[in-house]
């Protein structure tokens, strides 16, 4: 059966977020102006439920800021085509397709292969998860592999399933390299880098279990070069690393402070001069200069949310495709801010953009289109 071609055209910008609900989590859709701005135009179920405002982990506080204590809970393949999510209340993955309107059609959901998914990434037909686990119930932190077709139907890789260097490890992303030669894992409570070898059918080879250079890495983000950043939430701090073809980091600049708490998720301007990161119980985002080498430099801070407007926590972060915007989900809020990418680099804050009249707990996840 061939849909694909009745929805695949060229199409209006969007971004999406996840309320991680969890009686029925949903992808809300904010339609993307010319200016960046978002306009609320409507919520797709996932056929899956997420946690609410509940903690996929006691290691972390249960605040409802940031339940699933990840990156990357909602992806986009690269080909832009379908939209991946991860459903932690349900142990499932749901892939939904994205039509020319920007409205999106659900297509597949399957189980992640272990407990609590909380982050999903793609190379080419290729998916992993990670699952966080639950100790309690003897389930381990794994990733798991699927392949996803030209429908976006989901069907797992056999023997795909990859423990991560301890039991409990609570992964906080799992990301592909820019040529989808390795995944690396980033391990918030056992402060290790773990990467694997990516196979020609899809399976892997490893963990190299590297140590972080700071305490509590939880997001990362590779640039073209294969320079690897990665935030510390309990160093509040960012760490840059070179990458060698046998899986082992080096570290470029080591744990280079935000002066605010928690820095957790890291996205970089299209020309890769600067990194954005997320302060988000400082409820702040901190600029960092990026040399050419690799080496980090913090230069300057915005909020959130408006000063004398309610404080904005600050979560999953994504720059426009065209790199003049940059997005940011606030957790406390359900709320997105936007803003204008000026030439050095600077925020200039336009908006924050709501899909509920009320506060909404339990939100993660953000993708641009």
């Amino acid at each position: 059966m061939q849909i694909i071609n009745n929805y695949f055209r060229e199409r209006v910008s969007m971004v999406y977020m996840m309320t991680n609900n969890e009686v029925m989590n949903q992808i809300i859709a904010f339609y993307r102006d010319m200016n960046g701005m978002l306009t609320f135009v409507g919520a797709y179920p996932t056929h899956g439920r997420g946690t609410g405002s509940k903690e996929v982990s006691t290691a972390t506080a249960n605040d409802g800021i940031d339940p699933l204590a990840s990156q990357g809970a909602l992806t986009l393949t690269r080909d832009r085509r379908f939209l991946l999510a991860v459903n932690a209340g349900s142990n499932s993955i749901s892939s939904l397709i994205i039509t020319d309107s920007g409205a999106l059609v659900f297509m597949d959901v399957k189980p992640s292969g272990g407990a609590q998914p909380n982050s999903v990434d793609v190379f080419g037909n290729i998916v992993y998860v990670s699952n966080v686990g639950n100790a309690a119930n003897n389930f381990a932190s794994n990733i798991t592999g699927f392949r996803i077709d030209e429908n976006g139907r989901l069907t797992p890789i056999p023997e795909s399933t990859y423990s991560l260097s301890t039991f409990n490890a609570q992964p906080a992303q799992v990301l592909f390299t820019p040529d989808g030669s390795k995944i690396l894992v980033s391990e918030l409570t056992s402060n290790h880098l773990s990467v694997f070898h990516v196979n020609q059918k899809g399976t892997l080879t490893g963990p190299i279990v590297n140590d972080s250079y700071g305490q509590g890495p939880l997001g990362a983000y590779f640039l073209t070069s294969g320079i690897l950043l990665v935030t510390e939430a309990v160093s509040n701090a960012m760490s840059s690393y070179s990458l060698s073809n046998d899986g082992i980091l080096q570290v470029i600049s080591g744990s280079v402070p935000s002066g605010y708490m928690t820095a957790c998720w890291v996205v970089t301007t299209r020309d890769e001069r600067f990194a954005y990161i997320t302060n988000t119980l400082s409820g702040t985002i901190s600029t960092y200069q990026i040399y050419p080498n690799g080496e980090l430099s913090v230069i300057r801070h915005i909020t959130s949310t408006p000063p004398g407007t309610a404080p904005g926590l600050p979560m999953d972060v994504r720059v426009s495709r065209d790199g003049r915007h940059f997005y940011t989900l606030n957790g406390n809020q359900g709320t997105v801010s936007v803003f204008n990418i000026q030439d050095d680099g600077s925020l200039v804050r336009l908006q924050v953009a709501a899909w509920t009249n009320i506060p909404y707990l339990g939100s993660q996840g953000l993708a641009v289109l």
